[in-house]
């Protein structure tokens, strides 16, 4: 508690117990933290001295301002604007499909005990499979279209989300499942009022999982029989030898990463704005 220029204290905020003039500096910090960028900017300075003095041969990896260059021709030519068009799209379509899925299953195995025997042993054995090696019958069953695209995206997105879950479900403190059936919740009301919002957080923990091993599927999909997209981008730039492309894709795909990662840590920040209370 501080004491303001008038002498009269500060009253502090309820959340935080602090004075409010010093919530906005909180805040301001916590929105614009620059040293962040030290170590990504470092890298892209070293990457460039490596580059200008021959240490890192073009053919192996094109320059910081090569990449810039790309770029800015691909931009320019379309190209870029039709592959960034396409792989959102496709990465959309698997996330609904996957996360429906992820988040049926793991409600199912994490609120029933006959659910969990039936439900997890094939979740467990299908998670282990690797991406490269379901494209063959995905092309056998779903043709060369965009379908085998998207369920590889699915597959991605709904394997994180179901073992987040299942284990948040699981580790709901098992004291407040007691209070709440001495205090006569029904099971509709304990499901509501505590298993769900006690699993919010790992739930979500698995929704940023899942959106990074979207763009993973992605990547293997689009470069196998695809037409458009990123990787089809990428995988055209291999075979002209073109690295400087083929880092433009990787830097869409990482932004695109970024950017749907900052949008659940929002979501994350309004949804379990009651655990910071």
């Amino acid at each position: 508690m501080s004491i303001s220029t008038t002498g009269v204290l500060a009253r502090p905020s309820p959340a935080t117990g602090e004075p409010p003039s010093a919530l906005p500096r909180k805040r301001i910090r916590r929105r614009i933290d620059l040293r962040r960028w030290i170590s990504p900017v470092a890298l892209v300075l070293l990457w460039q001295l490596a580059s200008g003095t021959g240490l890192l041969p073009p053919e192996k990896l094109s320059s910081p301002w090569t990449v810039l260059q790309a770029g800015i021709e691909v931009a320019r030519d379309g190209e870029l604007g039709v592959a960034f068009s396409v792989s959102p799209s496709r990465v959309g379509a698997g996330f609904l499909i996957g996360a429906a899925a992820g988040l049926l299953l793991g409600i199912v195995a994490g609120l029933s005990r006959w659910g969990e025997v039936l439900v997890d042993p094939p979740v467990q054995m299908l998670r282990t499979l690797p991406f490269l090696g379901l494209i063959p019958l995905f092309i056998l069953w779903f043709g060369i279209g965009e379908e085998p695209k998207i369920a590889l995206v699915a597959l991605g997105v709904a394997f994180p989300l179901y073992l987040n879950t299942h284990s948040g479900i699981r580790h709901v403190d098992d004291q407040l499942i007691e209070a709440t059936r001495a205090l006569g919740f029904t099971r509709a009301e304990r499901l509501w009022h505590v298993v769900l919002p006690g699993a919010l957080p790992q739930t979500l923990v698995g929704l940023r999982q899942s959106l990074g091993m979207a763009w993973l599927a992605l990547i293997v999909g689009e470069t196998v029989n695809a037409d458009a997209g990123l990787g089809y981008l990428i995988n055209n730039a291999r075979e002209f030898l073109r690295t400087d492309v083929i880092v433009v894709g990787l830097v869409v795909y990482a932004i695109l990463g970024l950017v749907t990662d900052a949008l659940v840590r929002l979501i994350e920040r309004r949804a379990l704005r009651w655990r910071a209370r």
